[in-house]
């Protein structure tokens, strides 16, 4: 029978989103595609340094233990990478070397992988190509960019993940009014619709994944009453009352669960960040993310209106 992706939550990481490839991608842009290939080769048994999305990539995996059997794993990682195989193989001994269960990957010799993610049955592809990752949300496909962050790694095997809700889970409608209206509108709007479902947005997909997963830490919970929750969500938005209702009521219309949720009001966001120290964190606007991003791994989604300027 041949192995399939389906009722498995799928990542999709560019090498650029798993590891740091600030030195050789310099050698690449000063010297070329052949000096890039030789350099390559030189360091071919030289690891890589973790990038953004290592330490959220390597404690996902972790939760892989919750499942009865290691044939039939929660989490699939594949490494989706414009280089060709050639070139590629030093970002495939390098998981090899810090001994990530990754052994699926997509090589493009300079193509952008993206198109990929549904065939894959992807729910979350990131990258550090803004290019690759606006061409998947405009193509539908859940997607972000992780940014630049001097976030250090905690040491723990937990799971933090945050997201924005406007622009990230749901769509950017409520947003339009926002900007368009100013806060009374949106208010206005909100308090209107509190019994009305938010429309589905680009990671609602990657949350229903990690709902899963935390449904099956439950259930293991229960069975081993020494095990210690690791996998925990969070939603960090700017909403306040009385804006707040609609997202709890849309959260459960659809069926997933968060542990917290900050409602900020125009907060800065960094400010819970710095306390909360999710190991990744979603949102819409680049402007937040600038004041998250010394202290937690963050993720522009370039979805919506406000990113529609290029």
């Amino acid at each position: 029978m041949p192995y399939t992706l389906d009722n498995r939550l799928v990542i999709g990481v560019a090498s650029s989103a798993l590891f740091d490839l600030a030195e050789s991608g310099a050698v690449f842009e000063k010297e070329g595609e052949s000096a890039y290939r030789a350099y390559q080769e030189q360091h071919l048994h030289d690891a890589l340094q973790p990038g953004v999305a290592f330490q959220f990539v390597r404690r996902l995996l972790k939760l892989n233990d919750l499942s009865p059997t290691p044939d039939d794993p929660l989490i699939e990682v594949v490494i989706m990478s414009r280089n060709d195989p050639d070139t590629g193989l030093r970002v495939m001994k390098s998981i090899e070397r810090y001994q990530l269960p990754i052994t699926r990957a997509v090589f493009r010799a300079g193509q952008s992988p993206y198109k990929f993610i549904p065939a894959l049955n992807i729910a979350l592809y990131l990258s550090a190509d803004e290019k690759a990752v606006r061409a998947a949300i405009d193509a539908g496909y859940p997607a972000g960019m992780v940014l630049e962050s001097t976030a250090e790694d905690d040491q723990t095997d937990d799971l933090r993940v945050s997201f924005d809700f406007d622009g990230v889970l749901t769509d950017d409608s409520a947003e339009q009014i926002f900007q368009a209206g100013g806060l009374e509108a949106f208010h206005k709007s909100e308090a209107g619709h509190v019994h009305e479902p938010h429309p589905e947005g680009p990671l609602l997909p990657f949350l229903r994944e990690l709902s899963k997963i935390q449904e099956v830490e439950r259930t293991y919970r229960e069975q081993n009453p020494d095990y210690s929750k690791r996998l925990f969500v969070s939603v960090v938005t700017a909403r306040d009352a009385p804006a707040h209702e609609r997202m709890v009521n849309t959260l459960k219309e659809w069926k997933v669960t968060v542990d917290d949720a900050f409602f900020l009001g125009g907060i800065k966001k960094g400010l819970i960040m710095e306390v909360l120290r999710p190991h990744i964190f979603f949102d819409d606007q680049r402007t937040h993310l600038e004041g998250t991003a010394k202290y937690v791994p963050s993720v522009h989604v370039p979805f919506g209106a406000l990113n529609e300027s290029r």
